[in-house]
């Protein structure tokens, strides 16, 4: 048994349940999902694989998780042991991300365990790449207005630029971390794209649509898609990984965007600085062949 905690938005449980579902099939065991903690926070909206996606769940309720980690199991004291000064302390079934950067040492983890991290890496999930892109096959059919502008996707060449603002900008803690993407990031990913794709179409989407026609210049075809909020925001997503192209922010959610994307021609531009702090180790975060500007 394979026990994942999850937490973030959406694209962060993306990470979590291909990295679990990753190691469930190196050890043939099921994957359980601990979603407790989206009973105390409220992360953007919410548990949302299981309703956005046609992947099975399997939630581990609270006996699961103790009867794997015994007194660990506990919230308050499974939080303290998993900082790194702690971790002599650990259950050895409890498994909790060493770094951003990709640990090889996954693989190695004997089966049962619980793992606690964002695991935020293609490499985490490689072996099972085909299985991942139909797990997160989005499960609602479009809606009439998303159906339109689908279709207007499909008959351009689009390129999908994404805007972070949001908690990014409005939360003090959440903007010291991540910071923001800069106007110049844009202009720049936008120049790239135009140097190597005819007649480009830019879709753009954001959480701050007043920001983005504001402050962004984007010369030639550009249509905003400001209709999905709420719940039905990863419908952005979705529209996103339909397009040829990608200028992604830093921010999982575009990532996977553009990650769902299966042609392998597509150019996918990222955000070379992808935390405020340049100090953390990226490498292993961007597919091979994307670029970073």
């Amino acid at each position: 048994m394979i026990i994942v905690r999850l937490s973030g938005g959406l694209g962060n449980q993306m990470f979590q349940y291909a990295a679990g579902y990753a190691l469930s099939v190196y050890h043939n065991v099921s994957l359980f999902l601990d979603v407790n903690d989206f009973a105390e926070h409220k992360w953007h909206n919410g548990f949302g694989l299981e309703r956005i996606f046609s992947c099975p769940v399997k939630r581990a309720d609270r006996k699961n998780v103790h009867t794997l980690l015994g007194w660990q199991s506990w919230k308050p004291i499974r939080n303290r042991i998993a900082l790194p000064s702690w971790r002599f302390l650990r259950n050895r079934r409890l498994i909790v991300e060493p770094g951003f950067h990709y640990w090889p040492g996954i693989f190695n983890v004997t089966n049962p365990c619980y793992l606690i991290g964002y695991w935020q890496s293609e490499r985490y999930f490689a072996t099972v790449e085909k299985a991942i892109r139909v797990i997160f096959t989005f499960r609602q059919p479009l809606s009439h207005h998303n159906q339109e502008i689908a279709y207007k996707i499909s008959e351009v060449n689009t390129v999908s630029l994404h805007v972070r603002r949001g908690d990014y900008a409005g939360n003090l803690q959440i903007f010291v971390k991540h910071g923001l993407c800069p106007a110049s990031y844009y202009e720049k990913a936008v120049e790239y794209i135009r140097q190597r794709v005819p007649e480009p179409h830019f879709f753009v989407f954001s959480d701050d649509m007043d920001w983005v026609k504001k402050n962004l210049r984007i010369a030639g075809s550009v249509y905003y898609v400001d209709c999905n909020r709420g719940p039905e925001s990863y419908n952005d997503m979705r529209l996103m990984s339909m397009c040829r192209h990608h200028i992604i922010a830093n921010s999982t959610f575009s990532w996977w965007g553009a990650w769902l994307n299966p042609v392998k021609t597509k150019i996918v531009v990222a955000p070379k600085r992808w935390f405020h702090d340049c100090s953390t180790d990226t490498r292993d975060l961007f597919p091979e062949g994307w670029i970073t500007l």
